[in-house]
């Protein structure tokens, strides 16, 4: 399994460029950044340093949009940085939230989503896309190299990932909404007679490290109950549209039945006051907390579930130390040790 980081483009970018460096040398895979040009700083001009001052780690956003970016443009963004830095980057991308929603705006429907990827991928990958009557091309970008990985939590949003995705992103960690979720995407993957086991599964969650003790843990939560106001945006959408009880899982719908508004301008911020209906139950599930061997021991379950990568968001008051702890307790013990020297029998 695949181990990378998602970060905040908070001012200073020095900051978030330093993360990102301090992530490679720990053996972080992938380096993601929200993309919400209105609460942060402009991610594709951080992406551009990030790739700069590492060696291996790959960049994209976690995730971006068919709203506020003109489909063009961003394919032309990555292949540019793929061109400087050797195909390191990815797209992450779903129907939008924060980007749009503080404009005043709506995430994208899924037709718009669907045909958006087409383009991006396209262009992104040195091929020829077509915009309304017009067939176009990045004459200098043959070399390119683009995965799109499609953000998603409901039905049609996880067949639509299975459908067109190279990867498909879920941002929670909860093992059983992630057993639901895969098997939606494989299926839809098999109908459209593509190889299900061909895309990537990556989950994002908070985590943090903590010593094991009753008050480390209430802190922990404290730091990450945000993420449950922030998946609950979406919850919020999909029991507006199928209703409860539905389809969709109630472990991932019931929460949200408390949820009384959002600021965004608090949007991925620990202490988010509007995140207060978010029970510890849900804390607990959707993030990843506790111990070392905790946190290991969720990581292998969400791995036989066919996850290929957890991705960590380190939206937090211990940045720097969950990454260390990662790096030097968490990170070596997923990877096989291979010994240096192969004993014989006499």
């Amino acid at each position: 399994m695949d181990i990378g980081v998602v970060l905040q483009c908070n001012p200073p970018a020095s900051r978030v460029i330093e993360l990102a460096r301090i992530a490679e040398t720990h053996g972080f895979s992938h380096v993601w950044t929200f993309d919400s040009h209105l609460l942060w700083q402009e991610p594709y001009v951080i992406h551009s340093q990030i790739l700069a001052a590492t060696r291996r780690v790959v960049v994209g956003p976690m995730v971006t949009n068919p709203a506020t970016r003109d489909w063009t443009v961003t394919a032309s963004t990555f292949a540019t940085l793929n061109d400087m830095f050797g195909n390191r980057t990815i797209c992450g991308i779903g129907r939008g939230d924060s980007a749009v929603r503080t404009l005043g705006g709506r995430p994208v429907n899924l037709a718009t989503l669907r045909e958006s990827i087409g383009v991006i991928r396209e262009l992104g990958n040195g091929r020829s896309a077509r915009i309304g009557d017009t067939v176009i091309h990045f004459p200098w970008a043959s070399e390119s190299r683009l995965p799109v990985w499609v953000a998603g939590y409901g039905p049609r949003a996880l067949e639509l990932a299975g459908e067109v995705g190279d990867g498909f992103i879920l941002q929670l960690a909860d093992p059983d909404i992630t057993a639901w979720t895969i098997a939606r995407v494989r299926a839809a993957a098999e109908r459209a007679g593509r190889d299900p086991g061909a895309i990537t599964i990556c989950v994002a969650a908070p985590a943090y490290v903590t010593d094991g003790t009753p008050e480390a843990l209430a802190h922990a939560r404290e730091q990450c109950r945000w993420f449950g106001g922030m998946v609950g945006n979406h919850v919020a959408e999909i029991v507006a549209r199928y209703g409860t009880h539905s389809e969709v899982p109630d472990a991932l719908t019931d929460y949200v039945a408390g949820r009384r508004g959002y600021d965004y301008n608090e949007h991925g911020r620990a202490g988010n006051p509007h995140a207060d209906f978010v029970p510890d139950e849900i804390v607990d599930r959707f993030c990843v907390l506790g111990t070392p061997d905790q946190h290991l021991a969720r990581l292998r379950e969400l791995e036989a579930l066919g996850v290929d990568q957890f991705a960590v968001y380190l939206q937090h008051d211990a940045k720097t130390a969950t990454l260390d702890a990662y790096g030097e307790s968490v990170l070596p013990r997923l990877t096989p040790a291979i010994e240096a020297t192969v004993h014989q029998s006499l």
